[in-house]
């Protein structure tokens, strides 16, 4: 793995030890972070495939089970569904259960996600052909489907202890889209897979945003061509993402609090244009998330910025 990609696990991984370290962690602030992120997952997911709620309508139908006027009843289960099959993740990482990633375990979360939408393929392997619209890439034959789901089951078992997490868990999101096992749902599957394996090292919910739909795929792409580094730079920001959330939501007020700002609110007190900065932020040099389209950083980011470059001039 590249060099830029190992600091961003090192830095990532740093925000980690320093959430653990506020533990116990306050349980009310806790529950209300996770319902936002379970709307926020179910919200975003969804929408990456065409689903039509809005995030606010999300919250209505799955909070206060609310029927949005004019939108299809299948949006309204879909959200529903996934909803449901965060609730089982959420349980599958809680360090007394005994967790395995395994085909039952792909399956069961298609399962879910597909419960009510596709009752006859729900955790089912596709029996039929399948094309992928706006890409080169054609997925196996369905009769190719079990044997490629084991050899992805084998091929985590013995990279479980050589990767990262997070590259890890990108790399078998890639591979169960790639082969493509369902019908219907591979994305959403991959996306809550992906979940399991990161949760259960302690990392928060990481959500891939509808707003990066575009560059989701195109790292999906490069994938295809065994670049993974794209993809893992991707993920490795939506977990600082979630993190740097957490952090700021659950650091004690007795502490110092970093306050985070747009590239252009922070341009004019560094030495760089929002333009570079967003640049920094993409390729995850510079400490950044995004809220909604917008990315954000501080001013103590820029700083930590700063000192690894004049480190690495030295």
């Amino acid at each position: 793995m590249v060099n830029h990609i190992k600091a961003l696990f090192q830095r990532i991984d740093q925000k980690l030890t320093t959430l653990q370290k506020l533990r116990p962690l306050p349980k009310t602030a806790v529950k209300k972070l996770r319902e936002k992120f379970q709307i926020e997952m179910t919200y975003n997911s969804n929408a990456i495939e065409g689903n039509s709620l809005t995030l606010k309508e999300t919250f209505w139908v799955i909070s206060e089970g609310i029927t949005v006027k004019n939108k299809p009843l299948k949006d309204h289960l879909e959200a529903k569904d996934h909803h449901e099959a965060l609730e089982y993740l959420y349980e599958l990482v809680q360090p007394q259960n005994q967790l395995t990633v395994s085909e039952k375990l792909a399956r069961d979360l298609h399962g879910l996600v597909m419960k009510k939408t596709d009752e006859d393929w729900a955790g089912r392997y596709r029996q039929s052909n399948v094309f992928i619209t706006g890409t080169d890439h054609t997925p196996p034959d369905a009769s190719a489907v079990p044997s490629a789901m084991a050899q992805l089951i084998n091929w985590f078992g013995v990279s479980r202890r050589k990767l990262h997490p997070i590259e890890l868990a990108a790399r078998i999101h890639h591979q169960l889209v790639f082969i493509h096992p369902f019908l219907d749902g591979n994305g959403r599957t991959a996306r809550l897979l992906m979940n399991v394996i990161l949760m259960r090292k302690g990392y928060p919910l990481a959500i891939i945003l509808k707003n990066d739909r575009r560059k989701y795929y195109q790292v999906l792409q490069e994938a295809d061509k065994n670049n993974y580094s794209p993809l893992v730079r991707f993920v490795a920001q939506a977990v600082e993402r979630s993190l740097d959330i957490y952090l700021k939501t659950l650091t004690p007020t007795t502490k110092a609090r970093e306050r985070f700002f747009t590239l252009t609110q922070i341009a004019g007190k560094t030495p760089f244009s929002s333009k570079y900065l967003n640049l920094l932020a993409r390729q995850g040099k510079l400490e950044a998330h995004k809220e909604k389209r917008n990315w954000l950083t501080s001013p103590e980011a820029v700083k930590r910025y700063l000192g690894s470059r004049e480190r690495k001039r030295a």
